[in-house]
């Protein structure tokens, strides 16, 4: 991930269960507010302060259908987890190069 600023705020808003319990809901597909409210176990007040931590942290987008502009659907934004999803590969790549080495090291050390 290049922009370092935009991983810290993925994992900042990802560090709430309820935040991280939603973005699994919406894996499935877009719900409603209420929908979302429901299924996490949150009244209605406190998952809208969620989503919007998620949606000011580009991980999920709201519409609202034509026939009712009160509605508020949610729909994850795949793109931000597939850049930390990017960032984890990285990262975990790094360790097994420092564990290969560690290994031989000591298997050197041990002959």
């Amino acid at each position: 991930m290049s922009d370092m600023k935009a991983l810290d705020r993925t994992l900042a808003a990802l560090a709430d269960s309820h935040r991280r319990r939603t973005v699994e809901l919406l894996g499935e597909g877009p719900m409603r507010a209420g929908e979302l409210a429901e299924a996490v176990g949150l009244a209605a007040p406190a998952m809208s302060r969620h989503l919007r931590v998620l949606r000011l942290n580009g991980l999920v987008e709201e519409s609202h259908p034509e026939s009712d502009a009160r509605v508020r659907i949610y729909r994850l934004r795949p793109e931000r987890l597939d850049d930390l999803a990017t960032w984890l590969d990285e990262m975990q790549l790094a360790w097994s190069d420092q564990l290969a080495a560690f290994k031989e090291h000591v298997e050197k050390a041990l002959k």
